[in-house]
């Protein structure tokens, strides 16, 4: 089975899409230890195994980059950070100091057959555009990796969320790309998800902070009107918007378990583009 890399985990989002798209996890990276606890709970079997071989780590930052077993595909829902104090020389050098170069870093010494990237939308326009333009140039350039990035909405892949991220995507072979996954039905809305009428076939996209602002906030974007009562989303609703399993299980506060889930991936948008990158491997 083909295997791969779990860079700034989280709850284990990648994980779940991946094991579904035919991948095998074979090294863990997760910083915060909510969310470590979040994924051992999730994926016992594989975090025991993970554990007792030294693949189930915390910083990245601390980890060298030779010890991580070979694997096929580098995963990462990584922070950006500004490059602008980096230097101009669009490469290597320039992510010295940021959370990307660990991850640059790590390719480098594993030499994977494929690298899967999430971030936000707008890291087109982040810096300036350098942060793109820099990752690009070490992705293509300096790592010698074919590069493709596409906009991805969660509401395209059958979850009532508008959740807009960025997925960058790219192989060893410098001629391989992935064509764009056709869009999947909505298997539920927000009225089935909250349990009654909702004006919103999808709702907005699950965020980290500012939780409870009511709907007449234009910042809201956890409540909703349900036959005119005003009702907020729990765990257990905003996961099945991330398209989690109803048994998904959060150890951890309310609270927590939403601001993992604001930091979360939409499974079946990363399990749509798993399968085309699986499906791009079998040719090498």
């Amino acid at each position: 089975m083909l295997k791969f890399a779990d860079l700034f985990a989280g709850i284990g989002g990648f994980h779940l899409a991946l094991s579904r798209s035919g991948f095998e996890c074979a090294f863990v990276s997760e910083i915060n230890d909510n969310a470590r606890k979040t994924y051992a709970a999730n994926f016992p079997t594989s975090v025991e195994k993970l554990t007792r071989r030294g693949h189930f780590v915390g910083d990245i930052t601390l980890v060298d980059k030779q010890s991580v077993p070979k694997v096929d595909l580098v995963t990462a829902g990584f922070p950006c950070q500004p490059f602008s104090q980096a230097g101009r020389k669009l490469g290597f050098e320039d992510t010295r100091g940021t959370l990307f170069f660990e991850i640059a870093e790590l390719i480098q010494a594993v030499q994977p057959k494929a690298y899967f990237l999430e971030n936000v939308r707008n890291l087109d326009s982040h810096d300036g555009g350098r942060t793109i333009k820099t990752i690009q140039s070490v992705l293509g350039g300096d790592l010698g990796y074919s590069f493709q990035k596409f906009i991805v909405n969660a509401a395209d892949h059958g979850v009532p969320q508008n959740r807009k991220r960025m997925f960058i995507i790219g192989f060893r072979d410098p001629s391989v790309f992935i064509d764009k996954p056709p869009p999947a039905p909505l298997q539920f809305d927000m009225s089935d998800i909250l349990g009654g009428p909702v004006d919103k076939r999808i709702g907005h996209t699950l965020r980290v902070g500012g939780r409870r602002s009511g709907v007449a906030d234009r910042r809201n974007w956890d409540s909703y009107l349900v036959e005119g009562v005003e009702k907020t989303l729990t765990p257990f609703q905003a996961k099945l918007m991330q398209g989690f399993p109803p048994d998904f299980a959060f150890p951890v506060s309310n609270n927590e378990a939403m601001k993992q889930l604001g930091n979360s991936v939409a499974v079946p948008a990363v399990e749509a583009y798993g399968r085309q990158i699986r499906a791009a491997l079998g040719s090498f």
